[in-house]
């Protein structure tokens, strides 16, 4: 029967603890496998990743690596005007209509439409941006574009 006093961990699972300084005859006698002075050596010592002991970091070396990263940006979900070509003349295009379609995965980002490719029918398009080439295309098609606040955005 199992009771809490006769309960044990598995063997091997818990390992002790390596005990320094407690003299040369334990092996981790006198420097407690800290070797010899030296900051590492020290109480506190503490480094942060990347630090090369004052000598010019790898990543201030190579200025390729180095750079900047925009949190503020916004990505956009890109529709070519080709992919338009799939839905039927004089529909109205909007953003559930392309993902029902599946052109886009979600609603998530807002939609830009590219003008790579060509539409060969009139459609009213409604998406967050349009580029102006793209907005040139749908218009010469007979078609109309409609540029609608994005809807997390709006929120």
């Amino acid at each position: 029967m199992i009771r809490q006093n006769n309960i044990a961990p598995a063997p091997g699972s818990r390992k002790a603890s390596k005990r320094v300084g407690r003299g040369d005859g334990s092996g981790h006698g006198t420097y407690s496998g800290r070797g010899c002075k030296g900051q590492k050596s020290r109480a506190g010592y503490k480094m942060r990743p990347g630090f090369e002991g004052g000598q010019l970091p790898l990543i201030k070396r190579l200025p390729r690596k180095r750079g900047f990263t925009n949190i503020f940006r916004t990505e956009y979900s890109t529709v070519k005007v080709g992919a338009l070509n799939g839905f039927d003349a004089g529909s109205e295009v909007t953003p559930e209509k392309m993902v029902a379609a599946g052109i886009i995965k979600s609603l998530k980002n807002p939609i830009k439409i590219l003008a790579d490719g060509d539409i060969d029918r009139s459609l009213t398009v409604r998406a967050n941006k349009f580029t102006a080439s793209a907005r040139a295309k749908i218009e010469a098609a007979g078609g109309k574009v409609e540029e609608v606040e994005h809807a997390a955005k709006a929120k």
